[in-house]
């Protein structure tokens, strides 16, 4: 059956960018705590942020990971809110 490029009723599209980014987003333990681990793909990287890890800056365009914890004691919007962005080499030796 061919793919169909129309609206689906209930309002979604087929591909709704909100459904693949939720897709790779995953829950890892590191030092005993829970994190969630957002890979950005080098297309999606609007500015420059600095590695926790290594100190550097992310460049604009370069691939990295959002990750914040999961089981903070202030609630969700508060890990939320406190996430930060790592060089992907630098999240997986933290």
């Amino acid at each position: 059956m061919p793919r169909s490029n129309r609206r689906r009723r209930d309002g979604r599209d087929d591909d709704s960018l909100d459904r693949l980014v939720a897709g790779w987003r995953r829950t890892e333990m590191r030092r005993g705590r829970e994190w969630s681990v957002q890979p950005i793909g080098q297309g999606r990287s609007e500015k420059t942020y600095s590695c926790p890890g290594c100190g550097s800056e992310i460049a604009i365009g370069a691939a990295h990971v959002v990750v914040w914890r999961e089981d903070g004691v202030l609630g969700a919007q508060a890990d939320l809110a406190a996430r930060r962005h790592w060089h992907s080499h630098c999240w997986k030796l933290y």
